[in-house]
């Protein structure tokens, strides 16, 4: 079997204007980044905006697993497949971060033949949005240790600085670092840290912004520190608002590039969804809706992650209401999460796949509380047998869920026909109630608790010290009707990684907690989840790979 990058690499892309032409888009409303990648223009919003939103239909997955779950390859496959069937479908995803590109994760364009392209260029550079947002969170934290430098006329307190440095890079070495180091001239010298550029306030901010004026807001708003009187120092105290927001004027805009199949993909933003809220920008599904019947976006990691924070936070700030979710799983997933070591997974064993099938259950569960119908679909892998199949398919419909096998990965959207099938079936006769999980007036505690025991199946929550001073002080600042966003492990219901299906009898640990004012939620940090991950002890990297001919290998 071809690899991805063979897949993607061999495949005919349409110009870009094409592919935008059948959306109803003119060569007026694209800012081109070469032949086949382009970004929406503002006129182009202008354009649409009073028009009927189509379906909005959210694809998420059980907890991640090393057996792999395929769900950015069943966004992409769901979405040419609905296209095969004569429905005008746009597909809105986030873009993927170097960090897990380098790493172990890979990149985030799909897979085998449910793929967008230009797959490198995606997994790379694309068209900078990334370097925007590095540039801005580093020219703010530039300007804070200046004004520190300069006579620090805020009073800022140097052992209150909450804003860190970031880099698009998995790199440890970064977390905890020392600044100002050597002569008088060099700065004042103070403890730093370094996030990854995916967990940066200012990706969830521009992935939540409207528009350049509310982007400015937003940004004006971002607690760089405290002074020494204990009040907040914001960027716009900084005189830094104008400057990031030019530094972001065109990350501001959708990217438009294609599927294998030529489906348009709006591809914008990427918070992740373990450290920060884990969807594409507002701002990408909003234009999607306007042009397209349906829209097929994600969010990222397991639905106790990705989908929550969609839900719970994107569509509450956005009035966007969700009318599907496809759950995906894999057979294989679900006896990893029965006990079966990754090296068995291949043998059919019905009596592990009942054991571990109580994730998606609990998944199932969860979606079904916020009133959204679920249809759950399964990558096939050629090691899955028939009863396997029947189990999970009975097992699903006993939940009141719409059930398909899903071959994207091997036959592209025609192997997505079934599943595309019960999606607009659903979308025709199953009506939407969706309601966020939590009012925005409950207590900060009360919505940690929420999320931990109807979403997590947690018996509750502990606090350490550190994050009841912090909630206390973020309540007392007016900032307690704000959403939460959790920063949890994405390999377990639980703040403990190791417990896989669905554990029971725990409690969730927050260990800190802060408050993103610019994005408008508070993150509380759960377990051991870092805001700076490391690389593996063989990297991503080490595979990866450019010829003389300019062709690059080793990206998957």
């Amino acid at each position: 079997m071809k690899t991805d990058i063979q897949i993607a690499q061999e495949a005919t892309m349409l110009p870009i204007k094409e592919v935008a032409a059948a959306y109803g888009i003119g060569e007026d409303e694209l800012e081109l980044y070469g032949k086949y990648k382009a970004k929406l223009t503002d006129e182009l919003w202008e354009q649409v905006k009073d028009r009927k939103d189509g379906k909005l239909v959210l694809v998420t997955a059980i907890n991640p697993t090393p057996a792999g779950e395929g769900k950015t390859t069943t966004s992409v496959g769901l979405g040419d497949a609905l296209s095969r069937l004569g429905k005008k479908t746009l597909i809105a995803l986030r873009e993927p971060s170097l960090g897990p590109c380098f790493g172990i994760k890979g990149g985030a364009a799909g897979g085998g033949y449910a793929q967008v392209v230009p797959m490198e260029d995606l997994n790379l550079h694309f068209t900078g949005d990334f370097h925007a947002i590095t540039s801005a969170n580093n020219l703010l934290a530039a300007l804070l240790d200046n004004h520190i430098q300069q006579g620090n006329s805020l009073g800022i307190d140097t052992r209150q600085v909450l804003w860190k440095r970031c880099l698009d890079m998995n790199d440890r070495s970064l977390r905890n670092i020392v600044v100002g180091l050597g002569a008088k001239a060099d700065g004042v010298v103070r403890e730093d840290h370094f996030v990854i550029t995916v967990a940066s306030e200012i990706m969830a901010i521009l992935c939540l912004a409207e528009n350049m004026e509310d982007l400015k807001r937003r940004l004006g708003k971002i607690i760089v520190a405290y002074n020494y009187a204990g009040e907040p120092v914001t960027a716009a105290d900084l005189h830094a608002v104008g400057a990031m927001a030019a530094l972001l004027k065109d990350a501001l805009k959708p990217n438009l590039i294609q599927t294998l199949e030529h489906t348009g993909a709006v591809v914008h933003g990427g918070p992740f969804a373990n450290i920060a809220h884990g969807c594409n920008s507002v701002r990408a599904t909003r234009t999607a809706l306007k042009l397209a019947d349906i829209v097929v976006t994600e969010a990222g990691f397991g639905a106790d992650l990705g989908a929550e924070k969609f839900l719970d936070i994107k569509c509450r700030m956005a009035g966007l209401k969700p009318d599907a979710v496809v759950l995906v799983a894999t057979v294989r997933a679900l006896k990893y999460n029965g006990g079966v070591p990754k090296t068995e997974l291949q043998a059919e064993n019905l009596e592990a796949l009942e054991k571990g099938i109580v994730n998606l259950e609990k998944h199932i569960e969860n979606l079904q509380k916020y009133g959204v119908p679920v249809v759950v679909t399964l990558n096939s892998f050629i090691t899955d047998t028939e009863r396997e199949y029947e189990f999970i398919r009975r097992f699903c419909e006993e939940r009141g869920c719409e059930f398909a096998l899903s071959e994207v990965w091997a036959k592209g959207g025609e192997g997505g026909q079934a599943l595309a099938e019960k999606v607009i079936s659903t979308l025709e006769t199953k009506e939407s109630h969706f309601a966020p999980i939590y009012p925005d007036d409950m207590s900060l505690k009360d919505k940690i608790a929420t999320i931990a025991k109807e979403i997590y199946g947690a018996d509750g929550v502990t606090y350490a010290p550190a994050a009841e001073r912090a909630l206390k002080r973020i309540t007392e600042m007016g900032f307690g009707s704000v959403p939460v966003c959790m920063a949890k492990t994405q390999y377990s219901l639980s703040d403990d990684q190791t417990k896989l299906g669905r554990p029971t009898g725990f409690t969730i640990n927050v260990r800190d907690a802060y408050v993103s004012a610019g994005a408008g939620f508070v993150v509380a940090l759960t377990g051991a989840i870092m805001t700076m991950p490391g690389l593996p002890k063989v990297p991503a990297a080490e595979g990866i790979d450019v010829n003389e001919d300019g062709v690059i290998t080793g990206l998957f």
